[in-house]
């Protein structure tokens, strides 16, 4: 039984990770501003001038869920 049947209607979104990783590259990633603990001293890191999130076009952090693309955990 795959995860497909044991989920059921419950709402979750299963799917490749490839199709998933081809989505990010054909858009403009924009994550959501959300942090727990050290994630979020991180998540800053990666947006500030060192690592530069920005090149890959994920630099616009968004503030709520219904204008973000990804939810980085």
């Amino acid at each position: 039984m795959g995860l497909e049947q044991k989920a059921g209607n419950l709402g979750i979104v299963t799917h490749r990770l490839e199709d998933l990783v081809n989505w990010g590259r054909t858009n403009a990633m924009w994550p959501l501003l959300f942090g727990l603990a050290c994630c979020a001293i991180e998540m800053m890191a990666a947006g500030a001038s060192r690592y530069d999130m920005d090149r890959f076009g994920a630099g616009a952090f968004r503030a709520t869920p219904r204008q973000a693309d990804l939810m980085i955990v």
